[in-house]
């Protein structure tokens, strides 16, 4: 296999997104001491409604207002307050990171709610789902690509000299293509869409993303992560579950990374559980990499240890142990790349 070039150093660590707390300093401080080789933007979904990733990238959508309603985020009439917040949420986050990040290079990730879980998130006015309607479907997708291309480009301007990721969330990817994401009276199921135009949707935002300089990548923690859907529509890297992968995906997995594609394996408990012992959290890469037949040598230049999924439940201390385990995992990666 060609060696390739991935934007992160070997033996890297990183977050899925969200962190526990309330305060930005201090989850930028956590974040950036223990992820030095790819630290990201941490979201802090405690401060509640806006904060989430879903939230935050709903404030940046552009000529389309939405509020917040009993049942989650809507589409509204006029600009709100409630995105308003969540772009005061966003605001202070980003004034963390460049308080706290000065003199910062190499690689930085950033997360975004992807088109398809926003869609299968955020209600029309009339209660049903954006995904519902292919119309305000498409309008979404407009407004959410101009809404995170200024976002990429407010982040260079405050943490300049850095190379960024772009991690567009899509944990409701799957049940959008199975058709299983909920009608608004809860009996029926929204039909899945077209495949053509989901992986159409995709590929144009990654490809703006890398037009941009920005590297695109995709995660999706949920079982299923539609992996080879996600490298032919042009991410880069693509974060899931490690411990929800089996064997179906393992043609996916070798297909992806011998395309270049990095994998950022969560291999971490991101609420309970052990986290103590670095070699048993990677024996399930270790082993899907021997199964593959991928070149040992490769694992720790191709794979990004992460938690299974974002921290924002987990206990403080849960979470720096889970952060402070990733990075000793990576680690045994680059030492020791075969299972014994």
């Amino acid at each position: 296999m060609t060696e390739q070039r991935y934007p992160w150093p070997e033996a890297s660590s990183t977050g899925v997104g969200s962190f526990p707390g309330t305060d930005p300093d201090e989850a930028v401080r956590t974040v950036l001491g223990e992820l030095p080789e790819l630290p990201h933007l941490p979201e802090l979904p405690e401060r509640g409604a806006g904060a989430d990733v879903v939230g935050r990238t709903a404030g940046m959508l552009v000529d389309l207002p939405v509020e917040v309603q009993p049942a989650g985020w809507r589409v509204a009439q006029r600009p709100g307050r409630d995105a308003e917040r969540a772009r005061g949420f966003l605001s202070r986050d980003l004034d963390a990171l460049e308080e706290h990040s000065q003199g910062l290079s190499g690689a930085l990730k950033i997360q975004v709610a992807g088109l398809w879980t926003l869609a299968a998130a955020i209600e029309l006015r009339s209660g049903e789902k954006l995904l519902a309607d292919h119309g305000a479907v498409a309008d979404l997708a407009a407004s959410h690509l101009e809404g995170v291309l200024a976002h990429v480009a407010e982040v260079r301007k405050r943490v300049p000299g850095t190379e960024l990721l772009v991690q567009v969330d899509e944990p409701s990817l799957p049940a959008v293509l199975q058709g299983a994401v909920p009608t608004a009276s809860g009996y029926g199921r929204l039909p899945a869409p077209d495949i053509v135009a989901v992986e159409a949707r995709l590929r144009e935002l990654f490809a703006a993303l890398a037009a941009a300089e920005a590297v695109p990548a995709a995660h999706c923690c949920a079982a299923g992560v539609p992996l080879d859907l996600l490298r032919r529509s042009g991410a880069r890297a693509v974060s899931l579950d490690a411990t929800l992968i089996g064997r179906a995906l393992d043609e996916d997995v070798g297909t992806a990374v011998e395309a270049g594609v990095g994998l950022f394996t969560g291999v971490v408990a991101s609420t309970g559980g052990v986290v103590s012992d670095p070699a048993a959290n990677v024996d399930p890469v270790r082993e899907l990499w021997s199964r593959v037949g991928l070149a040992p040598e490769q694992l720790a230049r191709a794979v990004v240890v992460t938690p299974t999924c974002g921290l924002g439940s987990a206990a403080p201390d849960h979470a720096r142990a889970a952060l402070d385990a990733c990075r000793r995992a990576a680690r045994v990666l680059r030492e020791d790349p075969r299972r014994r």
